[in-house]
C-alpha cells in the first residue's frame, strides 16, 4: 500500500531563490539533516540533475536510493520518482512553487512512499509526515539564510 503526505510552507524569498536551493542536490548534505550524501549521476541538457543517488541516515537506519527528476513544469513544479532503493519500492514526490506576494513563495511538498519492509501503517504515515515537515523546515531555513547572507 502506498501512503501519501502533503504539507506547505511560505518562504520569504522568490521562486527562483527556492529553486536554486532545491536544484543544488550536491549541497543537500550541508542543510538537509538526514542526507549524508547526494551525487548527481546524470544531468539533462540544461545541466540539471536528472538522476541523483542519495545516502540518508534516519530513524536509526541508513538507506541508499536513486531518484529521477523531471522538470517540464518548472518554475511552478518539479517531480521525482524512485529509480532504485534498498528499502523503498516507491518514493515519488512533487515540489510546487507558488508566488505569495512580492518576495515570498509557498512551497508545497507531496510525497508517496512504499517501503519494502513491513511496517504498521501508522508508523509509515508518521515517518512520511516527519520527512515532509523536516524537508520543508530545512528548505525554508536554507533559502532564508542565503537571502540574509
Amino acid at each position: 500500500m502506498t501512503d501519501k503526505a502533503v504539507a506547505s510552507t511560505t518562504i520569504d524569498a522568490g521562486v527562483q531563490d527556492c529553486l536554486a536551493v532545491v536544484l543544488d542536490y550536491e549541497r543537500y548534505p550541508e542543510w538537509a539533516e538526514d542526507i549524508a550524501e547526494a551525487i548527481v549521476t546524470e544531468r539533462d541538457a540544461t545541466g540539471r540533475g536528472s538522476s541523483v543517488r542519495y545516502r540518508a541516515e534516519g530513524f536509526g537506519r541508513g538507506t541508499a536510493y536513486t531518484l529521477g527528476y523531471e522538470y517540464r513544469d518548472l518554475p511552478g513544479e518539479m517531480r521525482w520518482s524512485l529509480i532504485r532503493g534498498d528499502i523503498m519500492r516507491t518514493c515519488d514526490g512533487t515540489y510546487r512553487f507558488d508566488a505569495a506576494g512580492d518576495d515570498a513563495t509557498t512551497v508545497t511538498y507531496e510525497l508517496e512512499i512504499d517501503l519494502a519492509v513491513p511496517l504498521p501503517g501508522f508508523i509509515k504515515r508518521r515517518a512520511e509526515e516527519r520527512i515532509v515537515a523536516t524537508a520543508l523546515r530545512e528548505l525554508k531555513r536554507r533559502v532564508e539564510d542565503q537571502g540574509d547572507a
